[in-house]
């Protein structure tokens, strides 16, 4: 009998952000072994729950950064990617907990 267990493992050991004001995103990098997987999440959900007294994406990003990473993780072991291969973190995904899907 075969052993499958998954490997992948998303890692953040570079905290680098950058916004993209045409799209309303913040962009961040994980990696997977030797693969760089393009991460973002929306204004919108960076607004609608991750509260902070700024209105700066990057410092709102910044300081819940360890809780969007495991939701980057989430949707990268979760094979919940954008075409291309990207992660995208929206409003829903966030709102109810299994990736925009209600319990």
């Amino acid at each position: 009998m075969l052993d499958l267990v998954d490997q992948r493992n998303l890692i953040f050991s570079e905290l680098k952000p950058g916004y993209d004001s045409s799209r309303m995103i913040v962009i961040f990098w994980g990696q997977d072994v030797d693969k760089k997987v393009r991460c973002e999440i929306s204004m919108e959900a960076l607004e609608d729950h991750y509260k902070s007294n700024s209105k700066d994406p990057i410092k709102i990003f910044i300081e819940n950064h360890s809780a969007i990473e495991q939701e980057a993780r989430r949707k990268y072991l979760a094979n919940r990617l954008e075409e291309g291969g990207s992660i995208l973190i929206k409003t829903n995904d966030l709102l109810y907990g299994n990736f925009g899907v209600k319990s």
